[in-house]
């Protein structure tokens, strides 16, 4: 059996909060929090958007990544999703920056 691939995700939310979390399948997990199944805090906090997901090698280094973006400020988050490969961040404007 192979290793599943883990990814680390952010996802801007309507009130322009930001969410980190970790999955084998950002999109999918993305729909999950969509449709109020994710975790509790964006069940308050609607999510918008993915800003995009880095992948890890393996769970650990995902949870380990995962934390230390939780102890960045916001605006290194973002500036941290636009670095990331196919992340839409890069194209869209904080919505603080507006």
């Amino acid at each position: 059996m192979s290793p599943q691939a883990w990814h680390v995700y952010l996802l801007e939310c309507r009130n322009g909060r930001l969410y980190t979390g970790i999955s084998t399948d950002p999109a999918r997990r993305f729909q999950q929090h969509l449709s109020g199944k994710g975790a509790m805090f964006t069940r308050l906090n609607r999510p918008e958007r993915l800003l995009g997901s880095c992948l890890c090698n393996d769970r650990g280094s995902a949870l380990r990544l995962e934390y230390e973006i939780k102890q960045m400020s916001a605006e290194a988050k973002r500036r941290l999703a636009a670095s990331w490969p196919g992340s839409v961040s890069a194209a869209a404007p904080a919505p603080d920056s507006l």
